[in-house]
């Protein structure tokens, strides 16, 4: 197999050579920026949407396309080498009512807690915990308050991130601190095109003084695995890696070896050095619950990390008592618990829908620019980020914002561009955008 030479769909975000934003020429509100919370806005936006067509394509007619015709299988774009997905089936729209209160949702929470043996004591707790976890991290790592959020938020809900930037953002410094805030083990791998899986789940060793055959675990057996540069390994080493997360166990010489519990794995790559490197399939991709794509940190905080390596405060020991690995497996579960009104689960399954051509509201024109659109994966991805979301938020339910809060670090890397929008270089966090604001907040 040879190294692909082309860069990745969706890659580059916003401010890094996103080209125009999706639906600008609509003459609508330009779309949120890559990362930025949804806060009260979301509702706002879909408000907004609820009188007028939601944001199309650049280039697009609203009135050519049909705003409220959903596209079919025949009517979807076809381009040589870019054959187009499945079409959402227009008898099975979803759409959305209205939202209970927030005292009917607390009530609701409430009893759903007291089935499940939880109730107002779980956010206490959980405050407590990811407190320690934000202390520990500040004293190891300036500013990246995005990535501190998208790391603890994929550990509270069992999954693994993908990490895209320049080289020299704390990755790596984030992932060896995430794992002491948590007293974690720690491996780091490093990808080239020569690793090979049993360089990474283990092998078997001949004992010459036994004769016998032992087992050497490999470095996928730790609680936090930083794979560096994951795009630089071969298919073969990727897949098994991928397997790893997915299965949650290894298997040498036919002997299944489960890996540790919290297990997660972090992975990057660089999206500036295309060769040599093997671009990860959408279905790959697909299994990662997150991909975050950092930015440069603030002059002020590049200011920071200067002063804190002159006065040599990154030596120092951490002073904050780390949680323990048993605390993680009660957040996980802590998350779980958290109570998803079936209004909310509508909407989040509406939303995923709207993102293969149908919805409430289709976005007019969305097949031009997306090929494939969200699979149910990404409906599961986006319901348990929403949860982890509520309880950093000290509530036992889901709103409509925590949806959104962190929807293109759920989405971005599972919508698959077509031709064109990667020729017209459409971020598809704008193209994300304007799914949320084309189907109404409940």
């Amino acid at each position: 197999m040879q190294p692909e030479h082309r860069a990745q769909p969706g890659s580059q975000p916003g401010g890094w050579g996103s080209g125009q934003q999706y639906g600008q020429s609509s003459g609508q509100p330009a779309a949120r920026q890559a990362g930025q919370p949804t806060g009260s806005s979301a509702g706002q936006g879909a408000a907004a949407s609820a009188q007028q067509p939601p944001s199309v394509p650049p280039q697009i007619d609203p009135q050519a396309a049909g705003a409220r015709s959903v596209p079919t299988a025949s009517s979807r774009m076809t381009v040589p080498g870019y054959p187009s997905g499945p079409a959402a089936p227009a008898e099975e729209k979803v759409d959305t009512g209205p939202l209970p209160s927030r005292e009917t949702l607390r009530r609701e929470a409430r009893a759903a807690s007291s089935r499940r043996g939880a109730g107002d004591a779980d956010v206490e707790r959980a405050g407590e915990l990811l407190k320690s976890v934000a202390n520990i991290f500040s004293q190891r790592v300036v500013g990246q308050e995005q990535l501190r959020t998208a790391l603890v938020t994929a550990l509270m809900s069992s999954g693994h991130i993908l990490l895209e930037s320049v080289p020299g953002l704390a990755k790596t410094t984030a992932a060896q601190t995430l794992a002491s805030a948590v007293s974690g083990s720690f491996r780091r791998i490093q990808c080239t095109p020569d690793l090979m899986p049993n360089d990474i789940v283990g092998t078997q060793i001949l004992n010459s003084s036994t004769g016998e055959m032992t087992t050497q675990l490999g470095p996928v057996h730790a609680n936090i695995v930083l794979l560096d540069e994951i795009n630089r390994s071969s298919a073969k080493t990727q897949s098994a890696m991928l397997e790893a997360m997915q299965e949650r166990q290894t298997s040498i010489g036919g002997v299944v070896y489960p890996l540790p519990h919290p297990f997660m794995v972090l992975a990057t790559q660089n999206p500036i050095e295309e060769e040599g490197t093997y671009v990860l399939p959408e279905a790959q991709m697909d299994r990662f619950l997150m991909k975050e794509v950092l930015s440069y940190p603030k002059p002020a905080e590049e200011a920071d990390v200067l002063d804190r390596i002159s006065s040599g405060s990154f030596d120092r020991p951490i002073t904050t008592r780390p949680i323990s690995t048993d605390d993680v497996e009660w957040l996980q579960g802590a998350v779980e618990r958290v109570y998803v009104d079936p209004v909310i689960k509508q909407y989040i399954v509406a939303l995923v829908n709207t993102s293969r051509g149908g919805g409430p509201r289709p976005v007019p024109g969305l097949d031009k620019h997306v090929r494939v659109g969200a699979s149910p994966r990404g409906g599961i991805a986006l319901m348990k980020i929403a949860q982890a979301v509520a309880l950093q938020a000290d509530r036992t339910y889901v709103t409509p914002d925590d949806v959104g809060l962190l929807r293109h670090a759920v989405l971005r890397h599972r919508l698959v561009l077509t031709y064109d929008a990667l020729a017209d270089d459409i971020a598809p966090e704008a193209i994300i955008d304007a799914i949320f604001a084309a189907v109404p907040t409940p």
